[in-house]
C-alpha cells in the first residue's frame, strides 16, 4: 500500500492486476447510469432480453424491463464448463474434531437439482413462499438455490431468532413450507432448532416441515407435516430445469431486525439483484481463480445473502462458511480458519475486528500471509480499528474495503475499490460506479464539503435496490420515500463528503442526541472513545435530560480486564479524549465500565436496548443476541 495526503493507495502491483482498475469508468457510468448498468447486465445469460432497461414511476421503479432469466442458471450452468470441478463452497464445522465438506460446482448443482425437486414434490410452485429456518451449514445455500430454481420466494429467518421471531415472519410470508435443522452447535452447545420451530408454527400457514440432520437428536415428529431432508433428497431427481423467471420477479423477501417495531420484509426481485450482485463482487472484492473468499456474516443477514451466497457463485469463486462464533473455543479461531483453508479475502464486521484486537498475542502467532483484501461491513469502521486492521491482520499490503449498504439496498453502494483506492480511515468510499447519491440538509438542498447530512439515493437508483415492503405499500412509502419527496430514496444515515468526493458516514440519523440544541451523532462519540488505548470498544446513547433535553451516556468496554484497570483514572482520561476530540459539549452524563456489549450473531451493537435501560419500556426479543446475558449485568450497575 501506498501512503499519500493522508489516504492509501493501492500498491502498483496490485493495481495491475485487479478485475478493475479504470478512473474513468466512474465518469462514464456517471454520465449515463442505465447505459453503464444495461452493459454490465449483458455478462449474464438471458433467457429473454429486456425491452426497456428502466422505467421510473415515483416511488416504483423497475429494471431490466421483460427481461428473463433464472438466478441459479447464472450461478450453476454458466460456471459449468470451467469450474465443474472447482470448489464452490468450504465449510468448516464448528466441531475441531469433525471435518470440512468441500462442494464443488458441478456437486452443487446436482444438489440444487434434487433439493429443488424435492420441494416440488412438497407441491412447491413458482410465486410460492418458502420459510428457510437454518444454521450456517452447506444444506442453508442449497435451500435458498433450490428455491430460486423453481421461482419459489425464499424468506431466510436467522437461526438464532425466537419462535416468536419465526412466526411472525412466517404469518407475514404465508409460506407453504418451512427447512429447518433438528439442531446445530453454537459454543460447544446443542441447540435444538426444530423444537424452536415446532414452536412457532400455530397459526401459520405452514403444511410441511422438511428437516436437515445436523446433530443427530431427537425431535418431535408430526406424520405428514415432518420430512428427513435426506429421505426425500434420496427420492429425488438431481435434474431439474430452471424456471424462465421475470427480471421484476421477486427472489427472495428478507426481513429487517424489527428492532423499532414490527419488521420490515424487504423485497428483492431477480434481474437486477442479480447483476448489481454479480458486478459489486468482482469489482469490490477482485473475484480471482484462485482466491478463497470469507465473508462471516449468517446467511440470515443480506451481507450473508449476498456476499456469503450470491455474490461469488456469479463470480464463480470460492467462498467459506462456518458455523460456530469466530472466537471459539478459543479467540484464535478465525485466524486459524484463515491459515487453515489459506483464505485471501476476509470480510467482517467491525466489532468482530474490535474483538479480535482485544486478543493480538494471537494473531501473532497464525500465519495470515495468504490474505491480500480485507473488507469491513455492518456500522461505520472507527479509526483505532482501521489502523490494527490495517497493521495487523493485513500486515500494511492488503486494502481495506469499508463499505455500505443496507438491507434495502441488496448489495454494497458506497466503498473505495481496491484497484484504484482511496482508502482513508474513518471514510467508507465512493458510491459505486452508476449509483447517484447525494448529501442533502434538511431543506433539501446539497449540502457543502464537510458538512453533515442526509445520505440520499437519486434515480434511476441502484438495480438490487428493494422493490416494497411485502404486503406493505404504506410502509414503503412512508420509511424511504417521504422526506425528500417520492423521486429520492431516503437512507436513514448521515453523511458528510470531502474534497476529494470520500463519504464518511456518520450513522443513522435516528443516532443523534440533541444537546442543549447541539445535534452530536453517536458515531463520532463512538469514533472518539475509540482511540483511548484501552477501551477496545464502545456504545453510545442519548437519554432524557430535564435542562439539556438529551444527554450521552457512554458504555464502554476495557481493553483490561476490569479488576486490573484504574476506573476512575480511565474514565477520566476517555473525558479528556472527548473534549480533545468533540468539545465540551459532547461529555457524557456516565460512563460505565462493562465486560462487554449486547450484540446480535451478525456483530451489531444494540444500541436501542441499551437506551430502554434508562426507560420502563419492554427490552424486546433478546434471542436474537448472542450473549443475552450481558444485559442483566448491565442493567444491575446503570444509574436511573
Amino acid at each position: 500500500m501506498i501512503k499519500k495526503e493522508g489516504a492509501y493507495y493501492p500498491a502498483n502491483e496490485f493495481r495491475k492486476a485487479a478485475q478493475f482498475n479504470d478512473e474513468s469508468v466512474y465518469n462514464t457510468a456517471q454520465k449515463d447510469p442505465v447505459k453503464f448498468w444495461e452493459k454490465l447486465a449483458r455478462q449474464l445469460f438471458w433467457r429473454k432480453t429486456w425491452t426497456k432497461a428502466f422505467v421510473h414511476r415515483p416511488p416504483y421503479f423497475q429494471w431490466f424491463v421483460g427481461g428473463k432469466l433464472n438466478i441459479t442458471e447464472n450461478c450453476l450452468e454458466r460456471n459449468l464448463p470451467r469450474n465443474k470441478d472447482k470448489v464452490a463452497l468450504i465449510w468448516e464445522p464448528e466441531l475441531l474434531d469433525e471435518k470440512p465438506r468441500h462442494l464443488t460446482y458441478g456437486e452443487l448443482f446436482w444438489e440444487v437439482g434434487r433439493c429443488a425437486n424435492a420441494l416440488k414434490s412438497l407441491g412447491v410452485k413458482k410465486g410460492d413462499r418458502v420459510g428457510i429456518y437454518l444454521p450456517m451449514i452447506p444444506e442453508v445455500m442449497i435451500s435458498m438455490l433450490a428455491c430460486a430454481r423453481i421461482g419459489a420466494i425464499h424468506s431466510v429467518v436467522f437461526s438464532a431468532f425466537s419462535p416468536q421471531a419465526l412466526k411472525v415472519r412466517l404469518q407475514d410470508t404465508r409460506a407453504k413450507v418451512l427447512i429447518t435443522a433438528d439442531g446445530y452447535y453454537r459454543r460447544g452447545q446443542v441447540i435444538s432448532l426444530k423444537a424452536a420451530a415446532d414452536e412457532a408454527l400455530a397459526d401459520t400457514q405452514i403444511k410441511k416441515v422438511v428437516v436437515v440432520k445436523r446433530v443427530g437428536q431427537e425431535v418431535a415428529w408430526r406424520k405428514g407435516r415432518d420430512f428427513w431432508w435426506p429421505d426425500l433428497l434420496a427420492k429425488a431427481k438431481a435434474q431439474c430445469s430452471p424456471v424462465a423467471m421475470d427480471s421484476e420477479d421477486p427472489l427472495f423477501i428478507l426481513y429487517t431486525s424489527g428492532s423499532t417495531g414490527k419488521p420490515k420484509g424487504c423485497v428483492h426481485t431477480n434481474g437486477g439483484y442479480a447483476v448489481q450482485s454479480l458486478w459489486t463482487g468482482k469489482w469490490i472484492f477482485d473475484f480471482g481463480d484462485k482466491d478463497v473468499f470469507w465473508c462471516t456474516a449468517d446467511v440470515g443477514w443480506v451481507t450473508g445473502h449476498t456476499y456469503g451466497i450470491y455474490s461469488p457463485l456469479l463470480n464463480g469463486a470460492t467462498s467459506l462458511m462456518f458455523e460456530g462464533a469466530p472466537d471459539f473455543p478459543e479467540p484464535d479461531r478465525w485466524c486459524q480458519i484463515i491459515e487453515k483453508h489459506r483464505v485471501t479475502i476476509f470480510y467482517t464486521a467491525p466489532t468482530a475486528i474490535r474483538m479480535f484486537a482485544r486478543y493480538e498475542h494471537f494473531v501473532k502467532k497464525h500465519d495470515l500471509t495468504s490474505l491480500r483484501l480485507l473488507g469491513s461491513v455492518g456500522e461505520p469502521i472507527d479509526e483505532a480499528a482501521w489502523y490494527w486492521y490495517f497493521k495487523n491482520v493485513g500486515h500494511e499490503k492488503c486494502p481495506i474495503v469499508d463499505t455500505w449498504w443496507q438491507t434495502e439496498t441488496g448489495g454494497i453502494l458506497i466503498t473505495s475499490l481496491p484497484g484504484l483506492g482511496p482508502f482513508k480511515p474513518g471514510f467508507t468510499g465512493r458510491p459505486f460506479p452508476g449509483v447517484k447519491t447525494d448529501i442533502l440538509d434538511d431543506q433539501g438542498k446539497p449540502c457543502p464539503i464537510d458538512k453533515k447530512g442526509n445520505l440520499v439515493i437519486r434515480s434511476p437508483f441502484s438495480p438490487g435496490l428493494l422493490r416494497n415492503i411485502y404486503k406493505n405499500p404504506k410502509k414503503y412509502l412512508e420509511t424511504y420515500w417521504t422526506r425528500y419527496g417520492q423521486k429520492i430514496y431516503f437512507t436513514s444515515d448521515g453523511a458528510l463528503r470531502d474534497k476529494h468526493g470520500l463519504i464518511r458516514i456518520i450513522g443513522r440519523v435516528d443516532d443523534v442526541i440533541k444537546v442543549a440544541g447541539h445535534r452530536i451523532s453517536t458515531g463520532e462519540l463512538e469514533n472518539a472513545v475509540n482511540k483511548h488505548p484501552l477501551v477496545s470498544e464502545c456504545a453510545v446513547v442519548g437519554i432524557p435530560d430535564k435542562i439539556k433535553g438529551e444527554v450521552p451516556v457512554i458504555f464502554a468496554v476495557s481493553a483490561e480486564a476490569p479488576a486490573k484497570a484504574d476506573l476512575p483514572a480511565l474514565k477520566q482520561t476517555i473525558i479528556d479524549q472527548i473534549k480533545k476530540e468533540i468539545g465540551p459539549i459532547a461529555l457524557p452524563k456516565e460512563l460505565y465500565l462493562v465486560e462487554d456489549l449486547p450484540k446480535t450473531r451478525s456483530g451489531k451493537i444494540m444500541r436501542r436496548i441499551l437506551k430502554r435501560l434508562f426507560t420502563d419500556e419492554d427490552l424486546g426479543d433478546l434471542s436474537t443476541l448472542s450473549n443475552p446475558e450481558i444485559v442483566e449485568k448491565i442493567k444491575k450497575i446503570i444509574v436511573r
